[in-house]
């Protein structure tokens, strides 16, 4: 029997999100294989923005995690995670939101990042009033011009000057690799050591001008088995938590399952080679061009439109289909299609057993 298919799909709605217990562990257990062991991960939680994923985690022995929101950092401290990373420089309330976060969940050890002289003087600021030394990495540009600054002098110095504001503890550094996807392994392999050279050669920088550097919190999905092959830093993946075609496509040495699954069902069929389903805007990331899913049942049906609620595909097939059944599609991108449902059916065994909230959606949760 196809692994995909529900034994009781028809208790649930569609659009749907699945996930898939038995693939879910099986990413979990090769990311820990990868790594060389629990203690040198600190994965994204911005795929799966799950409390019961941050859990199932924690369990396996991994103890440090990594966000983008403060709703995720606190969805990490309702989910018992001892170390959470908030990896976006908190700015305005954020500051304040993070330190009562801290507050609030003293069981869970809270940081950030910090790439600008100002907003690290305010952060401090901030952290003094609330009567808290806050810990920071300082963020690293190496080569995705997002966040962070450039290794160099005038990084130095703000590595240096955070290390003497009140209300900071300097961490470390932290450098994300993101705009690294090139399929070619060995290109990409090429590409990671050009963007990281930099960064180890100011780690040296900042220890000759005695800095000490304790931590560096370092890559995304597509480098994590370059970064796992040194044992001087933490390794971030995220999408390998739940993996998409996206990924799946362009990094097939990569070895993770796709666990979210997109149930879907036919609402219409506009002519003789047509299904209209309803898999909208609003049930897939729509972000990247077509195809944004691919049917496990039709993987090769190309999309004809897409609206709020809708979704027609062609297929030469279609006489094969009646209104009413269903399709399983794979998400392109699957971090933004979570983002898109406040619920996930979870499946175990091929039958859907519970639904869990994705609180971690929402930029707010009580914070």
């Amino acid at each position: 029997m196809d692994w995909f298919r529900l034994t009781n799909e028809g208790e649930v709605a569609s659009p749907a999100l699945l996930l898939f217990e038995e693939r879910i562990e099986s990413n979990l257990r090769r990311m820990i294989e990868i790594a060389g062991g629990p203690e040198r991960l600190r994965p994204h939680v911005k795929t799966h923005k799950l409390g019961p994923l941050v859990a199932r985690q924690v369990a396996l022995g991994i103890q440090k995690f990594k966000c983008a929101t403060v709703a995720e950092a606190e969805m990490c401290a309702e989910a018992k995670a001892p170390d959470v990373l908030l990896a976006m420089p908190p700015v305005g309330p954020n500051m304040q939101r993070l330190c009562e976060l801290a507050k609030r969940y003293p069981g869970t050890h809270f940081s950030t990042l910090v790439d600008d002289a100002g907003a690290t003087r305010a952060l401090g600021a901030t952290a003094v009033g609330a009567g808290l030394t806050l810990d920071v990495f300082l963020d690293l540009d190496c080569g995705q011009n997002r966040t962070g600054i450039v290794p160099g002098d005038a990084a130095l110095e703000l590595y240096r000057r955070a290390t003497t504001t009140p209300g900071l503890h300097v961490a470390g550094l932290h450098a994300y690799d993101g705009h690294i996807h090139e399929g070619d392994l060995a290109k990409r392999r090429a590409l990671y050591e050009a963007a990281f050279a930099p960064v180890i050669a100011f780690r040296q920088q900042l220890e000759s001008a005695g800095l000490a550097v304790p931590v560096l919190v370092a890559g995304g999905t597509p480098t994590f088995p370059f970064h796992a092959q040194q044992k001087d830093r933490e390794c971030s993946p995220g999408t390998t938590v739940l993996w998409d075609f996206g990924y799946g496509d362009r990094h097939v040495d990569l070895p993770f399952l796709p666990a979210a699954l997109l149930l879907t069902r036919v609402v219409s069929k506009p002519g003789s080679n047509r299904l209209c389903l309803d898999l909208g805007h609003k049930a897939v990331a729509a972000e990247n061009p077509h195809p944004r899913v691919r049917f496990i049942e039709l993987p090769d049906a190309p999309a004809v439109s897409q609206s709020e609620e809708h979704l027609v595909i062609e297929t030469p097939r279609a006489a094969e289909f009646s209104v009413g059944d269903t399709l399983h599609g794979i998400p392109r991108h699957v971090c933004p299609t979570v983002a898109l449902y406040s619920e996930a059916t979870l499946v175990r065994d091929r039958t859907a057993v519970e639904r869990w909230p994705i609180l971690a959606r929402a930029r707010r949760l009580t914070i």
